[in-house]
């Protein structure tokens, strides 16, 4: 069966299923555990290679005669060229090896390799596709079949045939029990609340929001450590600074914060859209209901030297949307931040496209005034959906900044009718209200512990348990919405 790529992925999901090849020329490589990647659309139609079992030799780029083969490919062999030589022969598989230790830059063949993946991900492919992490044995494999693979790159073409028949090289063989779809998966969302100084339900409320699953290729291998690993930690790091200034009364501004985490943020943002209609449609008194200043969504922000405020409509001067930006301006100016370069990114929301490029777009479309913050310039970039999205890529010293940058940003909005000094030395987040590194980072290090594809954090994950405990910490009326995809 084909592996069939849908561009809709509030109704994509991706699971686990664990391999054994069987390597029949070495008996101390015997069985090894491999993924497999593999795809069921949530409405039922049977796609992806779940039932394409393999029976072929193992053979890597150089033998340049790639038909019926298992094709092994290292990241550092990808290219255009490399992988249009891959899909345009009819292969029988592909087996991507992925580093133990991937490197801290995001270029040459890792770059090549995400530019690919999205690919993978979006676009029909009809052959199975396969991964596993490069140790020893998984290397020995591949080097021994490079070896076997420049051998009859230089034979004949008498050779290359008697080698077509006789075989040669390691023998790769799929043993497999037929692997059962992940239907109508749960998608959590957190909510919690800081209430302002005044009549709760009166007062204006700003919103901030990330969504805390992860997206790539191969669903066990995607760790998401920038997108969006780097949102949840800067936005739970938000919650502890504003708890403390809320949590005198005297101090408490005369807005509502609301915080939200937000579940399947690479289905389309589905977890966002069904908490705002859970919000709008279904509740009497809500504080997104009338009186909603502006949502903040957090994405991507442990990298670069920019900071992109990405908007569906340019915010209208005299609005609070308008303010908060021209607060954003004025801090990114102060002397601690002059090195960060800050634009402001317009897109409409495309009716058209079935993929939504923001989280802020679904609140958009309910005239939800809204933005995203991210380092990213577009919302294209490969990084989003990534395996290579791990750990070793943040830059703990740039999450900080932008931390820092949009707490300050925050409060010069909601303090701006108290404060007496608005010079450019103006910092509001100093000692005990410091952004602390430390505590990004153990949230981090939490984060990304393990895979989080949104089909994988069920409603009893511990990873939300321990969200949902930080936020019982801090926040009132902290609330758990579990949605199913195909609930009406």
């Amino acid at each position: 069966m084909g592996t069939k790529f849908i561009p809709n992925s509030a109704n994509l999901y991706m699971g686990k299923f664990e391999e054994e090849y069987v390597f029949n020329n070495n008996p101390h490589l015997s069985k090894i555990k491999f993924w497999k990647r593999f795809i069921d659309d949530i409405i039922l139609i049977w796609e992806g290679c779940r039932s394409s079992f393999v029976h072929a030799e193992s053979r890597t780029l150089e033998a340049g005669l790639l038909t019926c083969r298992c094709v092994i490919m290292r990241l550092g062999d990808f290219s255009a060229d490399s992988w249009h030589q891959v899909i345009s022969q009819s292969v029988g598989a592909v087996l991507i090896l992925v580093p133990l230790n991937i490197s801290a830059v995001l270029q040459g063949p890792e770059q090549s390799f995400m530019e690919r993946e999205m690919e993978l991900m979006w676009n029909e492919t009809f052959l199975p596709i396969y991964f596993a992490l490069e140790d020893t044995e998984v290397l020995d494999i591949y080097h021994e079949s490079k070896a076997v693979s420049q051998s009859l790159r230089s034979s004949s073409a008498l050779e290359v045939m008697i080698g077509m028949v006789t075989g040669s090289g390691f023998q790769m063989t799929t043993e497999e029990a037929q692997s059962k779809p992940i239907r109508n998966p749960a998608i959590v969302t957190l909510e919690g609340q800081l209430a302002g100084q005044g009549n709760v339900l009166e007062l204006p409320t700003v919103a901030i929001v990330a969504h805390y699953d992860s997206s790539g290729a191969a669903p066990w291998l995607a760790f998401g450590a920038d997108s969006n690993g780097s949102g949840v930690a800067a936005l739970l790091e938000m919650i502890r600074l504003f708890h403390l200034l809320y949590s005198s009364r005297r101090n408490q501004a005369r807005y509502n914060l609301l915080f939200s985490l937000t579940g399947g943020g690479k289905l389309n943002y589905e977890g966002s859209k069904r908490w705002i209609e859970k919000h709008l449609d279904q509740s009497e008194t809500s504080l997104l209901q009338d009186n909603v200043a502006f949502v903040i969504c957090l994405d991507t922000l442990a990298n670069g030297n920019s900071l992109h405020l990405h908007v569906s409509k340019p915010p209208q001067e005299g609005t609070a949307h308008w303010e908060f930006t021209r607060a954003l301006q004025a801090v990114i100016k102060s002397p601690p931040f002059l090195s960060v370069n800050f634009s402001i990114v317009h897109k409409k929301v495309n009716l058209g496209e079935e993929m939504l490029a923001w989280e802020h777009e679904q609140f958009s479309l309910r005239r939800i005034p809204a933005m995203t913050v991210s380092h990213l310039e577009s919302h294209k970039h490969g990084l989003k959906n990534s395996i290579l999205d791990t750990r070793s890529h943040i830059d703990m010293k740039k999450l900080k900044r932008n931390t820092q940058i949009l707490t300050e940003a925050l409060a010069r909005f909601l303090y701006k009718e108290t404060i007496t000094d608005p010079s450019e030395t103006l910092q509001i987040f100093q000692g005990e209200l410091e952004v602390q590194e430390s505590r990004l980072g153990a949230i981090l290090d939490c984060l990304v512990a393990q895979p989080r594809a949104a089909q994988l954090i069920g409603k009893n994950h511990p990873l939300l348990s321990t969200i949902e405990h930080l936020f019982r910490q801090h926040l009132s009326d902290v609330k758990g919405h579990v949605f199913k995809p195909n609930d009406k």
